[in-house]
């Protein structure tokens, strides 16, 4: 099957599929919240989008586990390309017909349920593309692909909704879609039909409870660990998610390219991040993970004085981009790190179901922390250095507290 390279003839579709489609879903979650900030000129409110839209995919990310491994990968990615693609035809259609706010929000959560359901499909493909020694070069390479696709999203995004509104970024958007389903057609990916007995609620349920007796008993170290990281989206992710858009937008008071500059810069982290993982596979030590979040905390606290201090606008500007750039690439390190090690540690007919529990499980509290965000940003627009030294303060000791169990894992 031409498995003695890593880049065979499927695994470099679904890279490719990937690249597409991932670029389509940056720049339009780039565009919707920014679009909503202009109208509405709220952050409590851009903070209720994001937590509502979280949901979903949080929600289904479990489903989608189920579904790979049960149903043929390629034909979940295609269904869901091309349902991706109808969605933005529909929005199109309804943007200036229907009240903006519940309907960009209905469309936020229908793309982020989306991705949930995607993503576990992917990463369940990726040890049937990628065997032994590979699995994590290969982990590595498509975290390249959402790092590279997250760069030129917001970076397109930026000059084209600068330029002429949300219009364009529906329209690539939607194309992207639509091709990265076509594409995928194509691949071959492995599958051996299960058995079903039953109803289709009562399979999921029980593909949930076998994941969840999988981690609670037999890996209980790593549900621990996840809980953890749980606590860190709170307090870190949230604030990058929500903070970054408010900041450079009203605080600095910078304009869309400069935002989509920031956004590119963040990607381009996640992808140097991901160039490292590939080089120093065999260093990297699950052991010491707590390292790489302990450095993600500190890196808020120049942000943090920045604004505190008073720099002028485009210091304080690059001071941020240059802070979230090395973030994303320490997480990204730690991402490719962790994926790699649950597929290397969970049964086959498990991986898809337990990648998506724990992804569900550590995306828990992300909306929360967003709605959170949105209200502290809102409420005290004239100190937002206490808000980012105060994530900084507490997002530390959590990676602190997350030593001994990433030291249980080795």
């Amino acid at each position: 099957m031409g498995k003695q390279k890593l880049f065979h003839r499927d695994f470099t579709m679904v890279v490719l599929g990937q690249v597409i489609s991932l670029f389509g879903n940056a720049i339009l979650r780039f565009a919707l919240p920014l679009y909503l900030l202009d109208q509405t000129a709220s952050p409590a409110l851009v903070g209720l989008a994001s937590a509502l839209a979280f949901l979903p995919m949080a929600l289904l990310s479990p489903v989608g586990g189920v579904v790979a491994d049960r149903v043929n990968k390629r034909n979940i990615m295609a269904a869901l390309d091309f349902g991706t693609a109808a969605l933005i035809v529909l929005f199109s259609v309804a943007l200036g017909r229907v009240a903006l706010v519940p309907l960009l929000i209905a469309v936020m959560m229908l793309l982020y349920g989306i991705q949930g359901a995607y993503q576990p499909a992917v990463q369940a493909s990726l040890p049937l593309l990628a065997e032994g020694e590979r699995l994590l070069p290969a982990n590595a390479v498509i975290n390249q692909v959402s790092a590279l696709s997250s760069l030129l999203g917001p970076a397109v995004g930026g000059l084209l909704y600068g330029g002429w509104g949300l219009r364009p970024i529906l329209l690539v958007g939607g194309v992207c879609f639509l091709l990265s389903a076509v594409m995928e057609l194509f691949i071959h990916i492995p599958h051996t039909p299960r058995p079903r007995a039953k109803g289709v609620l009562a399979v999921v349920i029980d593909d949930l409870r076998d994941s969840f007796r999988f981690l609670l008993h037999e890996r209980p170290v790593l549900a621990k660990a996840v809980g953890l990281l749980c606590a860190f989206n709170l307090f870190l992710s949230a604030l990058m998610i929500i903070g970054l858009m408010v900041i450079i937008k009203q605080t600095l008071g910078m304009s869309d390219e400069m935002y989509g500059l920031s956004q590119g810069l963040l990607a381009a982290g996640g992808l140097c991040g991901g160039v490292l993982a590939g080089v120093f596979a065999q260093k990297l030590r699950i052991a010491q993970a707590h390292r790489l979040l302990a450095g993600c905390a500190a890196l808020l606290v120049p942000v943090g004085l920045a604004l505190l201090l008073g720099m002028p606008r485009l210091a304080s500007f690059w001071v941020i981009a240059a802070a979230s750039f090395a973030m994303m690439a320490l997480s990204t390190l730690f991402s490719v790190q962790m994926l790699a090690f649950v597929q290397a540690q969970t049964p086959e007919a498990l991986v898809g179901k337990v990648i998506a529990c724990l992804m569900a499980v550590s995306m828990c509290a992300q909306p929360l922390g967003q709605a959170m965000y949105g209200a502290l940003f809102e409420q005290f627009p004239g100190a937002p250095w206490a808000i980012v030294l105060g994530a900084a303060a507490v997002s530390g000791g959590i990676a602190l507290l997350s030593r001994k169990a990433f030291h249980a894992l080795a």
